[in-house]
């Protein structure tokens, strides 16, 4: 795990649904770049295997490139991925300030389905204020989408 995200001042963002699919579906849906570029981005060389790093491509700000970098830090099939999520540069205020983060889906059964807990963690306030808002309103949208596409996976 990174360093921010051990921290005791840090702040994380939590979503919790359920879906009406099998874990199986749910997870396909989170580790297929194809599926992942149509409920978040387009990853560039991702692949669900502890260690692998693979990027995402936002709009650059200021000193920053626009480049996520991640690093898949945990693969439990069907259960649970982790990944780091780095991006920003420290010159910026706002969008684009530097972030050093951790993003974890977490698949458990629920009686008629699948409950998807997103964790992005390590957000320093009021660092990554601009962030840790924005981010925190955009996952409740992908949860969602992550939902709907799941329905097209079934």
């Amino acid at each position: 795990m990174n360093d921010a995200a051990l921290k005791r001042d840090t702040h994380e963002i939590v979503v919790d649904e359920i879906f009406p699919h099998q874990p199986e579906t749910i997870w396909k849906t989170l580790t297929t770049a194809e599926l992942m570029g149509r409920w978040l981005m387009m990853p560039e060389g991702f692949e669900p295997i502890e260690g692998k790093r693979f990027t995402y491509q936002r709009t650059p700000a200021g000193g920053w490139d626009g480049t996520i970098h991640c690093e898949v830090l945990e693969v439990k099939p069907n259960e649970r991925l982790s990944y780091a999520w780095k991006g920003g540069h420290s010159e910026n205020v706002g969008y684009g300030s530097r972030l050093d983060t951790v993003v974890t889906f977490i698949l458990s059964r629920a009686e008629n389905g699948t409950r998807l807990r997103l964790v992005h963690s390590g957000f320093v306030l009021p660092k990554n204020e601009t962030a840790f808002q924005k981010m925190g309103e955009g996952w409740k949208k992908v949860v969602k989408n992550i939902g709907a596409l799941a329905s097209g996976e079934d």
